[in-house]
């Protein structure tokens, strides 16, 4: 994630957590880059980030593919497994106890979740049927005023996959209003209107 991306989103999780005091969530881990910045908003706002992942990789970390990284591979199993990593990156920044790590395909993780969250920050798989899993999963439990964050959007197929532009547009025709755009990262506000 570039870095004016990395700031909209950490700006945009200080202001879900301050005004509704709810967690944040992290629909898509990876190693933790973008978790620290949503358990360094938590821990600023008294509250937690979630992460769900399952931390195999999406599909273009595996091999052969070009976000390939085979330090990643866990060779017992011949697996990816981020999970490490991603608990070396909380502990190396002071934020393990700002985060609960839900370890997991997110459809499953969100059809058993039960509480309202402030925001809902969707960097998951890139698939029509991951980034729309996603967000029909994990919307109807962000509060009513709360923020969805979509990354990697781009309406222009040469730049990149089109799955989370098309879950941006359905926000959009669904009521939510945007706030800011920053690169291919997307902030929508829930309106009052929206919740469900």
């Amino acid at each position: 994630m570039p870095e004016d991306e990395g700031l909209a989103l950490y700006a945009a999780a200080l202001d879900a957590a301050g005004r509704t005091g709810l967690p944040l969530l992290e629909i898509g881990t990876y190693c933790g880059r973008s978790a620290i910045l949503l358990a360094d908003a938590a821990r600023r706002a008294g509250t937690v980030a979630l992460t769900v992942d399952h931390h195999r990789g999406s599909e273009e970390q595996q091999p052969g593919w070009e976000y390939h990284d085979p330090s990643l591979v866990d060779p017992e199993v011949g697996l990816m497994d981020t999970l490490p990593r991603f608990r070396r990156t909380l502990h190396a920044a002071g934020l393990e106890e700002h985060v609960v790590a839900l370890v997991g395909r997110s459809p499953q993780v969100a059809a058993v979740w039960r509480g309202p969250l402030a925001l809902v920050f969707v960097d998951g798989g890139h698939t029509d049927e991951h980034a729309t899993g996603d967000y029909e999963g994990w919307v109807p439990h962000l509060a009513a005023d709360g923020l969805l964050v979509v990354h990697d959007v781009f309406p222009d197929p040469a730049d990149g996959g089109q799955a989370p532009y098309r879950v941006y547009l359905r926000a959009l025709a669904e009521g939510f209003e945007e706030v800011s755009v920053t690169g291919s990262l997307r902030v929508l506000r829930r309106a009052a209107a929206a919740s469900g």
